[in-house]
């Protein structure tokens, strides 16, 4: 319930925030007595469709932690915490990029995420359930894994790709919506219920279809992250974490808006395949394993 409770306040949040900007610079509105101002209407939608997205990556740390239950390790309090300090530490040295924030959640499922801003202000975290059934060698190679995504700047990357696909369906929907309004509904003066119900609908249909697209992008940066743990520990260690993930696998009890972040996503099957944010598992192993470059 917590968990909830933060994700719409934080939302409204970032709503109201967006909103008071806009008014500030004196934004008034897309529609006026001519039809659509399609200059406001895209500085309204790139507005609402980056702005969004880029302040959910600026708290992205915050709110994995509060979301997640994740506990930073800023002293070693045992030769577990010491030895996960100083492998983040290793890895982020080669991968060049600055030591990451080093976090322990309260899960007993094999799970691990790394989100941040930016390349040198990032959070690394991993499950208890994973430091309790994963050798080394396999808890190395995930924590290699997520710093790989850090390295690669992934959550920027997916950002930039969310607002793009924001940008164009709240657009697209808004111009739907405002035609069939006046070509169906035959409304004169301003718009009527028509362009808000067609709005909706065109924006959960235009949604749906944005999502495949950057849920495609996120499998194709699993891939690379997984290229990326190899290079940075070893071609075998990363196929077995892969391996004993597959073996242990459970639907991610991270929350909905965090599982993407997770080392090995949600299991999809058939046509929802294309909503999932990590390819199967076999086939990551699979492309791992036909890697002539790495050992």
């Amino acid at each position: 319930m917590n968990r909830i409770f933060l994700f719409i306040i934080t939302n409204l949040a970032i709503v109201f925030i967006l909103s008071i900007t806009l008014s500030l610079f004196g934004f008034k509105g897309y529609l006026n007595e001519n039809g659509i101002d399609y200059q406001g209407l895209l500085i309204f939608t790139a507005c609402f469709g980056f702005g969004g997205a880029f302040i959910s990556l600026a708290i992205s740390k915050w709110t994995a932690k509060r979301m997640s239950g994740a506990r930073v390790i800023t002293q070693a309090q045992s030769d577990t915490e010491k030895w996960l300090l100083e492998t983040v530490a290793s890895q982020a040295q080669r991968a060049g990029i600055g030591m990451p924030e080093v976090a322990i959640f309260p899960s007993p499922q094999l799970n691990a995420f790394a989100t941040g801003m930016n390349k040198n202000n990032a959070l690394v975290a991993v499950s208890q359930g994973l430091l309790n059934n994963m050798t080394k060698d396999e808890v190395e190679a995930v924590l290699a894994h997520e710093v790989s995504h850090v390295a690669n700047g992934d959550m920027v990357t997916l950002t930039l790709i969310q607002g793009v696909v924001n940008t164009f369906v709240m657009f697209l929907s808004r111009v739907i919506g405002y035609t069939v309004d006046k070509v169906i509904f035959k409304t004169r003066n301003g718009v009527g219920p028509g362009f808000y119900i067609t709005m909706i609908v065109a924006e959960i249909i235009l949604g749906i279809l944005a999502s495949m697209i950057v849920m495609w992008f996120s499998r194709q940066r699993e891939y690379r992250a997984d290229f990326g743990g190899a290079a940075l520990t070893d071609k075998h260690k990363m196929i077995a974490a892969l391996s004993r993930l597959k073996s242990y696998y459970q639907p991610s009890d991270l929350p909905n808006q965090m599982s993407a972040l997770g080392v090995s996503g949600t299991k999809q099957a058939g046509f929802m395949r294309f909503f999932s944010s990590h390819p199967p598992l076999e086939e990551r192993i699979e492309y791992l394993q036909n890697l002539n470059e790495l050992n």
